[in-house]
């Protein structure tokens, strides 16, 4: 392996302004779709959800500028515990006052003054983990057995505590974005694609056995079938974007979140962003995760050393994942699932493991050299 070459870079400026814009525009939809609902729920305080997501804003930048300014080789000696600790903790959920139980899911940790989605965090020690685990056996990586079933199998034990909460969607995210890494580490495509058929027939099970991930599937081919329960949500959704037109309503002037679209500062803000700031506003949220996507790949490759270099790719993969789940289900591209949208919708947890993760990213764009690995110096 080569060793890491000293910082001779700032961070990458283009990736900290795009994040700062989205975090920027979250705040202010967050406010604007939750001014009323915080209103009803919480004795007429309007700044209730705003004043949450400031104080968790600053705990992520915090976060962020931390793990930019520290080595990232630390990373590294933390792998392995850092995955060990997150599986104790997914297992302290289903303790008897310790675990938060909300909507039928026991999800979360109870920390006092707000509660600790756990699978957040296990996405970026599972990255971490494997870029680590996966450089050291780098010549062993074409191996079926060390550079295959081994890795998979320690990420398969916190994906199996996260299905049992239960958290369908982010355990397939967790196996979606290890898969990935090992692609781009060297895994034979043999083994992967071995792996992706032996896993859809227990995707299948896993969502024939609850009823709630059956009404997704049928509500995602039908949403008018039951347009008053099980398609109401989307249906909302669906004319928040109508309403939305070229250019939007205008700031604060939707509809659709005075009590219409359940949740609109969560996981479907992107739906009140189409219907205050139009076309426009989507195509704008859209092109910035891109080009945040874009920096995160130059990044992993110019990264110098492996570990970095897949750090970076499988960070990058988690972010351009969830953005994706969320937007697609927003607009009934795909099944619809309680994702947060990086950076921009409501809630402690993912943004300030969203920041962790970039603070990552920019760590890693002070290493890179100012040409492309391969490239002529």
């Amino acid at each position: 392996m080569a060793e890491t070459p000293a910082r001779g870079r700032r961070p990458d400026f283009i990736l900290f302004f795009i994040v700062l814009v989205l975090i920027a525009f979250g705040t202010v939809m967050i406010y604007s779709s939750s001014y009323m609902l915080a209103v009803q729920k919480y004795n007429g305080d309007g700044y209730y959800f705003l004043k949450k997501q400031i104080l968790f804003l600053i705990m992520g930048l915090a976060a962020m500028i931390g793990l930019m300014k520290m080595p990232y080789t630390w990373l590294r000696g933390v792998a392995y515990a850092g995955l060990g600790i997150s599986i104790v903790l997914l297992v302290a959920i289903f303790l008897p006052g310790i675990g938060v139980t909300k909507g039928g899911a026991r999800r979360w940790l109870n920390l006092g003054f707000f509660t600790f989605q756990v699978a957040e965090l296990v996405k970026v020690l599972v990255v971490i983990f494997l870029a680590h685990y996966l450089t050291r056996k780098s010549a062993h990586i074409q191996e079926f057995l060390k550079g295959f079933i081994v890795p998979l199998a320690v990420v398969l034990v916190p994906v199996a505590l996260i299905v049992k909460q239960p958290d369908f969607g982010s355990a397939v995210l967790i196996m979606a974005v290890a898969l990935s890494v090992l692609y781009i580490a060297g895994a034979r495509f043999r083994y992967l694609a071995a792996s992706m058929l032996a896993l859809v027939p227990v995707a299948v099970t896993l969502v024939m056995m609850k009823g709630y991930r059956m009404d997704r599937w049928t509500t995602f081919l039908d949403p008018w079938k039951d347009p008053q329960h099980k398609g109401f949500q989307i249906i909302q959704s669906f004319l928040s974007f109508g309403s939305g037109g070229p250019f939007g309503v205008g700031l604060g002037d939707g509809m659709q979140k005075l009590f219409y679209l359940p949740e609109p500062h969560t996981d479907f803000i992107l739906s009140i962003i189409a219907e205050e700031s139009g076309f426009i506003g989507i195509c704008t949220v859209i092109v910035l995760f891109g080009l945040l996507i874009f920096r995160g790949f130059v990044i992993a490759f110019r990264v110098q050393d492996n570990f970095g270099s897949l750090l970076a790719s499988g960070i990058t993969i988690l972010l351009a994942m969830e953005a994706f789940i969320n937007i697609a289900g927003v607009m009934g591209l795909i099944p619809t699932k309680g994702m947060a949208l990086p950076f921009l919708s409501y809630g402690g947890t993912a943004l300030i493991v969203s920041c962790m993760a970039v603070g990552i990213l920019l760590n890693l764009s002070t290493y890179q050299k100012s040409t492309p690995r391969g490239s002529a110096t």
